[in-house]
């Protein structure tokens, strides 16, 4: 064919005209945006362009979810732990052209991830994380229960990068050294052991460690690698779970508590003894005591008696026993409530353990304490 022949030059014009755009022909239909895939031939494709063009932030899907951002010209490193927040029940036809100027009312947004089926449409959740922890924040006080179609509420929750995992059924003459090295061997990322001695028994631990990764990746990997019957260790049968994520409390929060959590103490060591050993340095300022098992709260008359004695005690021995000292965490009883009521309605990737429950203490200066029984699993040390 060549440019003089009039037929096949009208009929190039005819089949031009009649072709579907392919998704790299959508550069010049869209000016300066590049629709990348996922994007292109989606059911609401111009309402997304347009929303990349406003904000000038970019839009990709991979391994089922469709990420948005981070902020155009952002060279730092991610946000830190905290910024995160999980967003359940979108109508599965609710997309990021509806979801981003709902959150961004509210703080910076560094990344939105909409997970997505292969349909098109959204699995109904997505996690939308901010440049700072405040934004965050305001984003569960504000926005849950946002009404984002007529009788369609968003549940909003903070997001746990949770790094660590709850493992049972470790022989309990095993030392720390022990079992970090163990788990070393089956998997990778490990930082850190966490262990507790024995209510009855200080030399022996109670059956299981929490193990803290590097990265939530490196700990589901860890999790799908150690589910039972995989691998044993120790010739023993284990069991394996996410741990229950520690509630963050604020700062400027904790710059108030005067109560500490001492942890790993004998069962018979009683109130009295505790009193009479936090208060040496200033005797008086110790208002209280609640011991429980084996671990208490003392509760102090000033700040600054509570981290004098954390600051002697931590790391010392009662009647034979290395205890851990650190302060209390109070903690919103309605935020921990949304929490809780949360991980059972829309989180899809953390459960918390099965195997702890809670009970009720009244104390003096929060509502309640939360106490782990059946068994003793407390890692936090977490008063509301």
């Amino acid at each position: 064919m060549t440019a003089e022949d009039p037929a096949a030059s009208s009929t190039m014009s005819n089949n031009a005209a009649h072709a579907k755009p392919s998704a790299a022909s959508h550069h010049s239909l869209h000016g300066h945006i590049n629709i990348p895939e996922g994007v292109a031939g989606a059911s609401n494709e111009a309402a997304l362009v347009a929303l990349m063009e406003r904000t000038g932030y970019s839009m990709v899907q991979e391994n089922g979810q469709r990420k948005y951002g981070p902020p155009p010209g952002w060279n730092g490193q991610s946000p830190p732990r905290g910024c995160e927040i999980f967003v359940g029940k979108i109508p599965r036809d609710v997309y990021e052209d509806e979801l981003v100027p709902v959150f961004e009312s509210v703080g910076r947004i560094y990344e939105m991830r909409l997970m997505m089926d292969f349909d098109g449409k959204n699995r109904g959740y997505a996690f939308v994380m901010y440049t700072e922890k405040h934004e965050a924040k305001r984003a569960v006080r504000e926005l849950n229960n946002y009404e984002v179609r007529p009788g369609r509420l968003l549940g909003v929750c903070s997001s746990v990068d949770n790094c660590r995992l709850f493992i049972g059924g470790i022989p309990k003459t095993k030392k720390r050294e022990e079992i970090l090295e163990e788990v070393s061997k089956v998997t990778e990322g490990v930082l850190d052991v966490i262990v507790y001695a024995s209510a009855a028994d200080k030399m022996k631990n109670r059956g299981f460690a929490f193990v803290e990764y590097e990265s939530h990746r490196a700990a589901a990997m860890a999790r799908r690698k150690l589910m039972p019957g995989r691998i044993q260790l120790w010739g023993h049968q284990i069991a394996v779970d996410w741990a229950e994520p520690e509630i963050d409390v604020d700062e400027d929060v904790m710059e108030t508590v005067k109560i500490l959590y001492v942890r790993n103490l004998m069962m018979e060591t009683n109130e009295e003894t505790i009193r009479q050993i936090f208060s040496q340095w200033n005797p008086g300022c110790v208002e209280r005591v609640k011991k429980i098992r084996d671990y208490a709260f003392v509760h102090f008359t000033s700040r600054d008696d509570a981290v004098l004695a954390m600051d002697n005690l931590n790391g010392t021995e009662i009647e034979g026993s290395c205890i851990e000292v650190t302060l209390a965490k109070p903690v919103d009883k309605e935020q921990y409530s949304r929490q809780k009521a949360s991980k059972g309605q829309f989180l899809p990737l953390q459960k918390p353990r099965s195997r702890t429950t809670f009970t009720s203490v009244t104390l003096t200066h929060w509502p309640t304490m939360v106490i782990p029984t059946a068994p003793s699993l407390d890692p936090t040390g977490t008063t509301l």
